[in-house]
């Protein structure tokens, strides 16, 4: 069966540290350039009746990184999460928010805020954070977010990365060679392109 619009679709936007590399910048300066794309594509997905989105902020693993690049993809997550919210979107910010590096801003969106498309942010997210649900109380700890539809990686990278594992079961994966930053609308409209000539039998 050809797929249609993906009802969720999730999001790595990866490569804000070598765009801004290749600008001469620090690392960490690349954060602050995703925000905008991210709001667009928000704008985008709305605009196109998607249900829901899922969008990877920073993981356990990325907290390791040194701490001018902690503090700056935080901060890009707290402005993403206010402003898509005040935008009308219900946010959902899924992470380990007993863990310091969670934003301590974001703790009021641990359970979700609003009614508009739903807008799940992974911030200090970790696949075995996730999963260990299952054990202490029964169920995932992203409970919450649906089955994805459709994954879309910046960046070139081939790999989930811990993104969702269970959720991700099923979806379909499009990549863009384009850092993240370079973002434009028409990445999103080839992506959603390429699922439509998708065989989404699931299994079937």
């Amino acid at each position: 069966m050809k797929a249609s619009l993906p009802r969720h679709i999730g999001f790595i936007p990866d490569g804000n540290r070598r765009w801004a590399l290749l600008r001469g910048m620090a690392k960490e300066e690349g954060y602050a350039y995703g925000i905008e794309p991210g709001l667009e594509l928000f704008e985008l997905c709305r605009q196109q009746g998607v249900e829901e989105i899922s969008i990877y902020g920073f993981t356990q693993d990325n907290t390791r990184r040194p701490s001018a690049q902690k503090t700056h993809f935080s901060a890009a997550c707290v402005d993403y999460a206010y402003e898509v919210a005040h935008r009308g979107a219900a946010v959902l910010v899924v992470g380990d928010e007993q863990a310091a590096p969670f934003p301590r801003d974001l703790r009021e969106f641990r359970t979700r805020q609003g009614t508009g498309i739903k807008v799940n942010l992974l911030a200090n997210y970790g696949w075995e954070w996730d999963l260990r649900g299952l054990c202490d109380s029964g169920q995932l700890r992203s409970n919450p977010v649906s089955r994805l539809d459709l994954i879309v990686r910046w960046g070139g990278g081939r790999r989930l990365s811990g993104f969702l594992p269970v959720q991700s079961v099923y979806a379909d994966f499009y990549v863009v060679e384009d850092l993240w930053p370079d973002f434009h609308p028409s990445h999103f409209q080839e992506a959603l392109n390429w699922f439509r000539q998708q065989d989404r039998s699931l299994g079937g």
